[in-house]
């Protein structure tokens, strides 16, 4: 790549030679103009891919194109399954403690990049550099967890099960396993998969999403400088054919997901019909219930930052609101409350929400508010035109309130995944519940309340798989796991926590039996040896 200074010594040399400024600024320009390609990271090394179809990645404040990323060959991604392979063996034999080493190193290294991991994520995904900062924190938090693998990896043991017998268990690595990852946390979400795999002594295959790949591809870099050995950890891009690949390829024994409903029922589909395990987070419809007891202040605060932070691309957003009885009149403030954010690209200062990650999204958030006006909700707050100074050709939308939404509208049944929040009313607890159970997602809710009897029956009633108590966003911390549930997960085993090393190991189980009988006791000799007597 072409750096400043070789830039400034071109510059100066035709500078010299013909007068004309205009040729230095153009020539400049030019050079600046060449976009960087993304590498694929295969046995230890970036490569250049040889492929001949390519994807622009364009900044979503702007739209401009910052780099282009490679759908990787069938050569190429035959070669990165067979690195991983390759490296199984002698991995899958190292030590548990020097596989933990290698991960105390790369959470102190990821620590140490935070500051330019945020600033790749604010430019190919969106999100302000806040929130970018908190996407590598919470995947930070998974891969300091996973250095706790000496303990998350303890076996089992039953001795005298009968006379002289013994059983106990250990838990083994599976081999090959693969990630899946989508667009909007471009840290968290790979720090959910390879580290918990690679430290339990898997090998890794990863493919991020091709609209984010440079924040994974450091990863990889920071990955290799903590000692990782070389073939522990590949990365391929692409889109369809890269998911069949892994999918398809008998030496994958497992897959992880995270993204859209329809891709991945399909992945689940595909690759379990392939004897792997799958484990696939998916869509969601996040209520939150807001009873007329509940403290008004903190209330419509964390309402208004769990619909509309990241842009709503979150798949825990809290995208639906139930207000129950009373509550409904503070509608008005949660309005206004909403209209003080500022929209604005991620990296200026004091932005709020930055923009959507691309302008198909941006036309499908559109129509589904327009949607919901169609079929009769009210437009407390509508977002579609936003104007952002500086970043007019961004995929902005500003910050939406529809009310009066009943569970047949159709901005109700989607899952937007946009700064929308859709209002329903309840005129009870029971109601609400009712409203939340009949939906078929169960990723995420929360109640808001100051009764412990609501809070518990709301808990014990409601069937989502993960439940917040005045916490909006009620993503667990890595000692426990995500446990989505319903339409928003499939498979048997959650992400990170106990699961996650459940996900990425088997068990055997041994059974000894010595006999009592057949020990020998004997005693020292003292007196000398005679040879050959």
């Amino acid at each position: 790549p072409t750096t400043h200074s070789h830039i400034h010594i071109i510059g100066a040399t035709v500078a010299q030679v013909v007068e004309r400024v205009d040729i230095y600024h153009l020539l400049f320009s030019c050079l600046f103009l060449v976009q960087p390609t993304t590498k694929l990271f295969i046995d230890g090394k970036f490569v250049d891919s040889n492929t001949t179809e390519w994807i622009d990645i364009p900044n979503p404040a702007t739209n401009e194109v910052i780099g282009r990323v490679p759908k990787a060959t069938q050569e190429e991604m035959l070669a990165a399954v067979d690195s991983c392979s390759r490296a199984f063996s002698s991995w899958s034999e190292t030590s548990i403690l020097s596989r933990q080493q290698v991960f105390l190193r790369y959470q102190q290294l990821i620590k140490d990049n935070i500051k330019e991991l945020a600033r790749l994520i604010t430019l190919e995904q969106g999100k302000t550099l806040a929130d970018a900062e908190g996407d590598v924190f919470r995947g930070l938090q998974v891969v300091e967890h996973a250095c706790s693998i000496t303990s998350l990896m303890l076996g089992e043991t039953l001795p005298s099960i009968t006379k002289d017998m013994d059983t106990h268990t250990y838990r083994l690595p599976i081999g090959v396993c693969a990630g899946i990852a989508p667009f909007n946390f471009p840290a968290m979400i790979p720090l959910w998969m390879f580290p918990i795999g690679m430290v339990c002594g898997n090998t890794y295959l990863m493919k991020p999403s091709e609209r984010v790949p440079g924040c994974t591809m450091l990863l990889a870099k920071l990955l290799q400088d903590a000692g990782a050995p070389d073939g522990t950890l590949n990365i391929i891009h692409g889109q369809h054919a890269a998911v069949n690949f892994i999918c398809d390829h008998p030496a994958i024994r497992a897959i992880s997901f995270v993204g859209s409903n329809q891709a991945g029922e399909y992945i689940y589909e595909r690759g379990s019909k392939n004897g792997k395990r799958v484990q696939s987070n998916m869509g969601a419809k996040n209520h939150g219930v807001v009873m007329p007891d509940a403290n008004k202040e903190n209330t419509l605060n964390q309402l208004v930052g769990a619909a509309f932070g990241a842009a709503g691309q979150r798949c825990m957003a809290l995208s639906t609101a139930i207000f129950v009885g009373e509550s409904r009149e503070w509608l008005p403030e949660l309005v206004e409350r909403s209209k003080s954010l500022r929209v604005n690209a991620g990296d200026q200062p004091g932005a709020d929400v930055g923009p959507l990650i691309s302008p198909e999204a941006k036309a499908r958030v559109v129509s589904l508010i327009q949607s919901g006006e169609e079929e009769g909700a009210r437009l407390l707050l509508d977002g579609r035109k936003v104007h952002v100074k500086g970043f007019e050709n961004g995929n902005f939308v500003g910050p939406t309130i529809l009310s009066n939404v009943t569970p047949n509208m159709t901005c109700y049944k989607e899952e937007i995944f946009g700064p929308v929040l859709v209002v329903l009313e309840a005129e009870s607890l029971d109601e609400a519940i009712s409203l939340i159970n009949a939906n078929p997602y169960g990723n995420g809710t929360a109640i808001f309340t100051n009764n412990g009897a609501t809070a518990r029956k709301f808990t014990h009633d409601v069937d989502v798989g993960q439940i917040g108590v005045n916490v909006p966003i009620p993503v667990p911390l890595p000692m426990f796991s995500f446990t989505g549930s319903r339409g928003s997960f499939r498979g048997d085993t959650n992400f990170y926590g106990k699961q996650g090393i459940q996900f990425y190991t088997q068990i055997k189980t041994v059974t000894t039996q010595w006999k009592a009988e057949d020990a020998t006791l004997t005693s020292p000799a003292v007196t000398m040896p005679t040879m050959g007597r």
